[in-house]
C-alpha cells in the first residue's frame, strides 16, 4: 500500500481550517512522518491512522511550525509500546533543538537520530540505505536556515509475463532462479518480463527556487511541495524564501512530476483555489492539486518506460 497523508497544511500561523504542518507517507507496510508541527498527534487521530507503523521520522528544518509536535508523537509512540527502532533525520544544525524536543519526550522508545548535512555528515547530497530496499535522498534547500528536501526512490524492476513464462517451460522454483541469475536454460530475464519503473517521491518544503528542489523533484510520480505565496506576493515569496504557486508549478513541469501536492499555505488565503490555478497554468502535464488537511491521495498509476 502506498499512499500519502495529509495531517496539516499550514504555514507558520494554523487557522480555524488548517493546522501546523504533518505528513505521513505509507510504503510498503512502513509509515514515514514528514515534519510533524504542533497539533499532529491529535491531527493523526483525526486521519485514522497511528504511530504503530511510523519508522522514519523526516524534518525538512527546524522551524516550529514543522517539528514542534516531535515530542508528542514520540510519547504517543511511547505510550503505544512501539518497539521497533524509530530513526530520526534532520539537518546536523538543527541538533540542539531536536535534542530538546526529544528531552522533553516519554522515554521509552528506540529512537536513533542520523543529523545530515556539512562535510561530517556527509555533505548535502548524503543517502540513507533503506531496509526495506528503497533510497531516500536529501538534498539541501535555499531558506533562511538550513534546510533540506527528501526524496524516496523505488529502484527499476521487471514484471514477468505468465504466457512468455509458460512458453518457455519455466515455472515452480525456475522462476526465481531466472530472477536472481538473469537467465535459465538459454532464455534471458528480458524476454520473459517487461521494464517496470521504479515509483518516485519527493517532498519538497521551505524554499526559494533552488538545483536542490530541482533535482529532489525531478520524474517524481507524486511530488509535494510548499506553496505558501501567491504570485501576486512574489517579492514577499523572495524575501522569505519560499515558493510562489506558479514557482511550484515550474518545479513541477521541469521535472516532468505527475501529480503536484500543493501545502504550507500562508494564513492570508483564506481560499486557496487561485492558487492552485497559478500552479496549474504552469505544472505542464502534471495534476495539480491544493491539499486540505486529512487529504489522502494515492499513488498514481505506474508509468512506462
Amino acid at each position: 500500500m502506498r499512499e500519502f497523508v495529509v495531517l496539516g497544511t499550514a504555514s507558520q500561523v494554523p487557522t480555524r481550517t488548517r493546522n501546523h504542518n504533518g505528513y505521513l507517507l505509507r510504503w510498503d507496510g512502513e509509515d514515514f512522518l514528514f515534519d510533524p508541527g504542533e497539533g499532529t498527534q491529535r491531527q493523526m487521530i483525526h486521519a485514522g491512522v497511528t504511530v504503530s507503523q511510523i519508522t522514519r521520522i523526516c524534518l525538512t528544518h527546524v522551524h516550529g511550525d514543522h517539528c514542534y509536535g516531535l515530542p508528542g508523537v514520540l510519547s504517543r509512540m511511547a505510550l503505544d509500546k512501539v518497539n521497533h527502532p524509530v530513526h530520526l533525520h534532520y539537518p546536523a544544525s538543527g541538533e540542539d533543538t531536536v535534542r530538546a524536543l526529544v528531552s522533553v519526550a516519554s522515554p521509552g522508545i528506540d529512537l536513533r537520530l542520523h543529523p545530515h548535512g556539512g562535510s561530517e555528515h556527509g555533505g548535502p547530497g548524503h543517502r540513507f540505505a533503506e531496509p526495506i530496499g528503497q533510497g531516500l535522498y536529501v538534498r539541501a534547500l535555499n531558506h533562511r536556515i538550513e534546510a533540506y528536501g527528501y526524496r524516496l526512490v523505488e529502484p527499476d524492476a521487471r514484471t514477468l509475463l505468465p504466457d512468455r513464462l509458460a512458453a518457455a517451460g519455466i515455472a515452480g522454483p525456475d522462476v526465481g532462479r531466472l530472477e536472481r541469475e538473469g537467465s535459465l536454460g538459454g532464455v534471458s530475464l528480458a524476454e520473459v518480463s517487461v521494464p517496470r519503473p521504479g515509483q518516485r517521491f519527493a517532498f519538497v518544503m521551505d524554499t526559494a527556487p533552488c538545483q536542490g528542489a530541482e533535482e529532489l523533484a525531478d520524474g517524481a510520480d507524486l511530488l509535494v511541495t510548499e506553496c505558501t505565496f501567491s504570485d501576486d506576493d512574489a517579492d514577499l515569496a523572495a524575501q522569505f524564501r519560499h515558493l510562489t504557486a506558479g514557482q511550484a508549478g515550474e518545479l513541477a513541469a521541469s521535472a516532468g512530476a505527475g501529480t503536484l501536492v500543493l501545502t504550507h499555505f500562508s494564513s492570508r488565503y483564506g481560499d486557496v483555489a487561485p492558487l492552485a490555478e497559478q500552479a496549474r497554468s504552469r505544472a505542464g502535464g502534471a495534476a495539480v492539486v491544493a491539499a486540505n488537511d486529512l487529504d489522502r491521495f494515492a499513488f498514481p498509476q505506474r508509468r512506462a518506460f
